[in-house]
């Protein structure tokens, strides 16, 4: 059983920039979510390369969950994100960074102008030294799971919301 252990935080400025690799689109479709954080998704990545994935919480603080991710065919893919009731959009760049695996997503469409770095860490308790661009974590909070952001993109927020996390 795969388990991920991740933070997650909302990105301010482009201080990331200089850390990052070329970019790499993705397209997410979720097939099925419950209220309590189990997903199912398919993501297709722009080189062709595609998987199909179940997510679960492992813990009450949103920081491990169980990932099952399984290679798929890119045609089953692509019928999937036919399928798929609620999708999103957005190019990955994975950071030179220490300290655990670094990526920064940079959303669009109905999530634009939303950018959020996650780091997968080894252990829950890894000490982390925070880089000056990453802002408020986000960890744990569901609304900026990416299952609900395909469901609820900020664009859908009222304007007071998006501007209290500086996306309007």
């Amino acid at each position: 059983m795969g388990l991920e252990i991740e933070r997650r935080f909302l990105v301010s400025g482009d201080g990331w920039r200089s850390l990052a690799g070329p970019p790499q689109q993705l397209r997410q479709g979720y097939l099925a979510s419950s209220a309590d954080g189990i997903t199912v998704r398919m993501r297709l990545r722009s080189d062709g390369q595609a998987w199909l994935t179940l997510k679960a919480a492992a813990d009450p603080t949103g920081i491990a969950r169980h990932e099952f991710e399984y290679p798929i065919p890119t045609a089953d893919a692509e019928a999937l994100w036919q399928l798929a009731p609620h999708r999103l959009e957005k190019t990955r760049y994975a950071l030179d960074l220490g300290g655990g695996d670094w990526i920064v997503d940079c959303f669009s469409g109905s999530n634009q102008p939303l950018v959020l770095a996650e780091v997968e860490l080894t252990n829950p308790d890894a000490v982390l030294d925070l880089p000056e661009w990453c802002g408020e974590e986000l960890t744990g909070e569901s609304r900026w799971a990416n299952a609900v952001l395909a469901y609820q993109p900020v664009q859908s927020w009222t304007p007071e919301e998006r501007q209290r996390f500086g996306l309007a």
